[in-house]
């Protein structure tokens, strides 16, 4: 309900403000997102039609712009990156937070990017082309580089007096992290152990050994099930040699979650995680196009499985009101199983180990559920038609065709994981295809062999 109401407020806010730049009355609209925080100003741009957002962008103060930037969508960020000259960038960036920073720099063009880069002093760029020099779905690419690191010989009462000469800590900081001259990691002490122990307690006696490195070039998702099983609010990141790098904090967990969430959702439609609502008209066709002609082949494939019984139409008509049926059910079918195998890959929960055990269940249940619903259609049809053969001949099909979804919902995932491609994104199709060819071939062939 709360959420309901917050959107509520956006979009009333939206139309008051449409309404006043219609108007021209800019300074009103200033006012109007003064009072917003950095992730509304965000959605609020996100939530505006595209021409709209660079006369937003330019009437939001420019303090908040670093802010905005960070939870602006892919998509709709580089939007907004193509009015801002580098150097403007460059200020815009003194405040960001380097993981953040990293991922916003990745969007421009190079020559942009190289512009913002030597603008800015030399310490902030040795960050940031730190961050930038792992992948973009690894831990070093996610990390930030802004940590507080103890020596393990000092005692807590130097620490305490550090802490407070510097006056504020990182955010989102639980944890100080030890190292050695060499700045090779050592272990990690929480900020409540500090507080709590006597003063003269040497750093070294307070180490947290449950508190694990994570090696920089691991997977992004492999980080996320690590956070998940230790109940981590932050981890530090090391590379090979066991050097400290930064950190990642609960906050970029949560970010990889929403962003895997997205793109298992929008790739069942064949778009992108970060795909702009209110993109231009002719940008969202080129980008649904490219799908609409993949779904066109594998339908002209369903196609011309049918035709091939085109004189069996002729003879029976009823065959041509039922043939949607089998692979309809089948279709459901399959996309619920790929849908869970899906979902259990992501959870670490499918792997080469049990695939086999998990292909045994879905066939059990696909062939138990055609059952069913073979001797519902079965009985159905026989009464309606008064033909117990036609009846025999759509159950026989219904029953092959949902085991076949079983057995495809599982193996195809499997399969495109293995080939690299995902399964999120391509598993849909397939498995559509392969329900589709397979009920209309054993509906049609059967009828052929049986009712002519």
């Amino acid at each position: 309900m709360p959420e309901m109401i917050e959107q509520d407020n956006i979009q009333q806010r939206l139309h008051q403000v449409n309404e006043a730049l219609e108007s021209g009355m800019f300074v009103y609209v200033r006012k109007l997102l003064q009072d917003m925080s950095a992730y509304d100003l965000a959605l609020f741009l996100e939530s505006s039609p595209a021409k709209s957002r660079p006369v937003l962008w330019q009437l939001i103060d420019a303090e908040y712009h670093g802010d905005v930037l960070e939870e602006l969508n892919e998509e709709v960020r580089k939007g907004i990156l193509q009015g801002i000259e580098p150097e403007k960038l460059a200020a815009v960036a003194e405040g960001m937070d380097v993981d953040d920073l990293a991922e916003v720099l990745r969007t421009l063009p190079d020559s942009a990017y190289r512009k913002v880069l030597k603008s800015m002093d030399s310490q902030d760029r040795s960050r940031v082309e730190a961050a930038l020099s792992y992948g973009e779905d690894t831990a070093g690419g996610i990390m930030n580089t802004d940590t507080i690191t103890l020596r393990p010989e000092v005692s807590v009462d130097v620490v305490l007096r550090y802490l407070r000469l510097k006056g504020q800590l990182p955010e989102a900081t639980d944890s100080f992290y030890v190292v050695d001259r060499n700045n090779r990691f050592i272990g990690a002490v929480s900020l409540a152990a500090i507080i709590t122990a006597n003063p003269q307690v040497i750093i070294s006696n307070l180490i947290n050994a449950e508190i694990e490195a994570v090696q920089a070039d691991l997977d992004e998702h492999e980080v996320a099930q690590l956070f998940e099983k230790h109940d981590w609010f932050s981890a530090p990141v090391i590379d090979s040699g066991g050097h400290l790098l930064g950190r990642i904090t609960i906050d970029d967990v949560i970010d990889i979650i929403r962003e895997d969430a997205e793109h298992s959702m929008m790739s069942m439609a064949g778009l992108g995680d970060e795909a702009d609502t209110f993109a231009p008209v002719i940008q969202s066709t080129k980008q649904r196009s490219l799908w609409l002609g993949v779904n066109l082949i594998t339908a002209l494939l369903a196609v011309a499985v049918t035709s091939m019984f085109e004189g069996i139409f002729q003879q029976l008509a009823i065959l041509a009101v039922l043939n949607s049926l089998v692979p309809s059910m089948g279709g459901v079918a399959g996309n619920q199983t790929l849908t869970l195998v899906i979902r259990g890959m992501a959870l670490g929960h499918v792997g080469d180990r049990n695939a086999s055990a998990l292909l045994n269940k879905e066939v059990a249940i696909g062939f138990l559920n055609g059952l069913i619903w073979a001797l519902l259609i079965a009985t159905v049809v026989s009464v309606w038609k008064q033909d117990l053969m036609l009846g025999a001949v759509i159950a026989f099909a219904m029953l092959m065709n949902m085991t076949a979804a079983g057995l495809a919902g599982v193996a195809i995932p499997l399969l495109l994981k293995r080939l690299d491609i995902d399964p999120a994104l391509a598993g849909s199709v397939i498995i559509t295809t392969v329900t589709d060819v397979v009920g209309i071939f054993a509906f049609l062939g059967t009828a052929t062999l049986f009712l002519t």
